[in-house]
């Protein structure tokens, strides 16, 4: 999918739905300074063009008892399965981003797990036991510093 054109008044509702996605449309529009509506329409356009991809909630893993959070790089022995690879990965619960990357590792990782323990059961039980997996290195996050979304700016300045 190709850079979507947007406006400044697109990145206003972007950069106010990024801080508080539950906010009502009739705000944002009075923010703008534009009608309800066109909020709407312009939601819906960049909803549609891909820009947003969706409104979704986010929970936070220790709350609900998810105490270690990883890092886990996966190197793989026939790089034509990446597709089923991700496949398997995509059916282990604790397994909650996965990208391609360039470097040392084929794919890179990121779970939650409870404890110590529930990371090497994981890890063995499940992320080895992928067929295609041949090697994983895993990296331990002492504290989640930040996550946030992309900033919305005028890409073309």
């Amino acid at each position: 999918m190709g850079k979507a054109t947007i406006d400044a008044t697109d990145r206003k509702i972007l950069s106010l739905l990024i801080r508080n996605a539950r906010m009502p449309f009739l705000e944002i529009a009075r923010e703008c300074g534009i009608s309800g509506a066109a909020i709407h329409q312009r939601v819906k356009k960049m909803e549609e063009s891909g820009v947003i991809r969706g409104f979704r909630l986010e929970v936070d893993p220790t709350a609900l008892g998810y105490n270690v959070s990883a890092m886990i790089g996966i190197r793989i022995n026939d790089p034509s399965m990446n597709f089923e690879i991700v496949d398997g990965l995509r059916r282990i619960p604790e397994v909650v981003e996965c990208h391609f990357v360039t470097g040392k590792y084929n794919i890179w990782t990121r779970v939650y797990c409870v404890d110590h323990e529930h990371l090497m059961h994981t890890i063995l039980d499940h992320i080895l036991r992928v067929p295609g997996v041949s090697e994983t290195e895993t990296f331990i996050s002492l504290s989640d510093s930040f996550g946030r979304q992309v900033s919305v700016r005028d890409l073309d300045q």
